[in-house]
């Protein structure tokens, strides 16, 4: 708010302060004290407040009362500054407390010296119990009218017509862009443009310096057309000429065995270009995919959070007012309805006399202020300070989750070829990704590395999964060499609700077992990433519930139980487990897995585990 905005409002509560000393009631004027220690609680103009109650009191209250009221807002004064001094903030109730107490106790007391307006004790009781209730809640009604803002001049900044625009203006040309790349089309064999283009080229270097050129291809003879084109056939099919052709070519034809080996030369060089030809529009494609993906991003910017402070400005008021209770000034405070439909709360805060308060005590202010269940960002200081610092609320998700990995190495591999990443997301998302580099060694070890941190970097930067997993398909297939390929293999579950999202490209099978001991099996038949271009997600949805566990593989962990039927083999062993511990199920699943192996490790092995538990 701007200081000429706050000065006003100051003015008017000082006026209003003035005014409301001509009221009496039952000989007492209790909006005297009420009124100043609703007022005073907050800092601002306090010596203006102070100027105007003290200038209403003379002009309207008898000179024997004046010194009763006085002496009251002292006291108020007095116990508010020093509440504030030895516990950094002051409570309402303390203020209420002091204005009723201190009124109180000088109606009962003041009387001894004022015996010709002294109040009855049915009258002093009723002041002191109106001062408390009055001073409560007319606190709060204070707070609102000076913390009021203008919510529509903020949602204006925030949500920037012309911004807005702008970033709509480039999601559609990358999105333009993306289709005419995604519009060139392969060319898997020649048209009969190519033939004639080929022939005009190939007659352009023999036959136009031939002396009986003009003979040959005279419009009334049509043997060397029928000729070239049985020549052109042959090399289509069989990248040579048949001996048919080759007899009747050089029957017709004087430079025949020069025609035949340059046809032949033409022709390996048309396919070599449209081979070439076709790679660029793979690479194209790969463009095409991130642009795809740039016009994705920039419409979700556009959509993702939407203000709500002017419809919830009360609540805004109410945290800032509960917020002071804790020692916590507000400085800023915006609310966020999110493109999930959860709220999310911005504060720029400190503390108002320079202390520490706990960061836990504040979230629940914002908890009760919201009624929802709230919680910081992961990497938030456990303290306000005086410095001013920027905190963000996020709703609590009903979940919580709790992962554990147990691998192997495969026996003489320096490294294992197995890689792995839990990523838990400010919004609430758990993303669980498992990769396996083909072959063992450091080789395959840096093929997984790449593709665990690449969909890490694409998922944090909020692409969905498909985008990312086919943006990194692409980055493979160019990276790709000397036929590494990987596995990919992602299990995402939506905190907020359980539900559980499963993309495999290659991978190994995903079991879930759930509270009652019944155990699931996700298979898949897809080809790892970096194979082509054209990627196969198989992608599946579960609801997990509480106490759920999801048990994630490498194919090393499979391929030796030597069994008809591994991924049943391995659902009896997780079955059978009996623990709540996910690092101790993945240990126990590669111990029953070694008794199979005769203790031999043949292959990289790698079992990802997490449970979800309702908070």
């Amino acid at each position: 708010m701007s200081m000429k905005g706050t000065g006003w409002k100051q003015l008017a509560l000082s006026i209003a302060g003035a005014l409301l000393c001509r009221i009496s009631i039952m000989g007492c004027y209790p909006f005297v004290s009420a009124f100043y220690a609703a007022v005073y609680l907050e800092e601002q103009g306090r010596w203006l407040l102070s100027v105007g109650m003290l200038a209403g009191m003379i002009a309207f209250l008898p000179i024997t009362v004046i010194a009763k009221y006085a002496m009251a807002l002292l006291i108020i004064g007095i116990t508010v500054r020093m509440s504030e001094w030895v516990d950094k903030r002051c409570y309402t109730v303390v203020a209420a407390l002091a204005a009723s107490g201190g009124t109180l106790a000088l109606s009962i007391f003041g009387g001894i010296f004022d015996i010709h307006n002294q109040v009855t004790a049915a009258a002093a009781v009723f002041e002191a119990v109106f001062v408390f209730g009055f001073t409560i809640l007319a606190a709060r009604g204070v707070h609102l009218f000076l913390e009021e803002k203008e919510a529509t001049a903020v949602c204006g900044n925030y949500q920037d017509g012309y911004h807005k625009q702008r970033l709509m203006n480039y999601a559609e040309s990358f999105e333009g862009l993306s289709k005419a790349f995604f519009s060139m089309r392969k060319r898997s064999d020649f048209n009969q443009e190519d033939i004639g283009q080929i022939q005009q080229e190939i007659t352009g270097r023999i036959c136009s310096g031939c002396d009986t050129c003009a003979i040959c291809w005279a419009p009334a003879n049509d043997t060397m057309y029928k000729v070239f084109g049985r020549l052109t056939k042959n090399l289509l099919q069989n990248g040579e000429a048949d001996d048919e052709t080759k007899e009747e070519l050089t029957k017709h034809c004087r430079y025949a065995g020069h025609v035949e080996w340059e046809a032949s030369a033409v022709f390996e060089q048309a396919r070599a270009n449209k081979a070439w030809y076709n790679r660029l529009l793979e690479n194209r494609e790969v463009i095409a995919q991130q642009l795809d993906a740039m016009a994705f991003i920039m419409q979700d910017c556009m959509n993702e959070s939407q203000l709500i402070d002017q419809q919830e400005k009360r609540k805004i008021s109410e945290l800032r007012y509960r917020a002071r209770e804790c020692g916590i000034a507000v400085e800023e405070a915006h609310l966020y309805r999110k493109s999930d439909g959860h709220v999310q709360a911005v504060l720029n805060v400190h503390t108002r006399w320079g202390n520490s308060v706990a960061m836990k005590d504040l979230t629940k202010v914002v908890a009760l202020v919201l009624d929802l269940p709230m919680k910081p960002h992961k990497d938030t200081k456990s303290f306000v300070g005086k410095e001013l610092i920027e905190i963000i609320f996020e709703e609590e998700p009903a979940f919580y989750a709790v992962h554990g990995v147990a691998r192997l190495t495969k026996d003489g591999a320096p490294v294992s070829g197995d890689n792995f990443s839990f990523l838990e997301k400010e919004d609430g998302e758990l993303v669980l990704s498992l990769s396996d580099g083909m072959g063992f060694g450091t080789r395959a070890c840096k093929e997984s590395e790449l593709v665990v941190d690449l969909l890490e970097r694409f998922i944090e930067a909020g692409f969905t999964k498909d985008t990312a997993i086919r943006m990194l398909n692409s980055a493979m297939v160019i990276h790709g060499e000397d036929d590494n390929y990987s596995t990919v293999d992602i299990s995402s579950v939506n905190l907020y609700t359980g539900e559980t999202s499963f993309y495999k490209i290659g991978a190994s099978a995903t079991f879930i077992r759930h509270k009652d001991g019944n155990v699931e099996c996700l298979l898949s038949t897809s080809l790892p990433v970096g194979v082509r271009f054209e990627v196969e997600i198989e992608q599946a949805t579960k609801q997990l519930f509480d106490g759920d566990f999801l048990v994630m593989v490498t194919d090393g962990v499979l391929e030796y139980l030597c069994t008809e039927k591994p991924e049943e083999t391995l659902e009896g062993i997780i079955s059978e487990i009996k623990t709540n511990h996910p690092a101790l199920l993945a240990k126990k699943i590669l111990d029953k897995v070694m008794e199979f192996t005769g203790g031999e490790v043949r292959d990289d092995m790698t079992v990802l585990a997490a449970a979800v538990w309702e908070n």
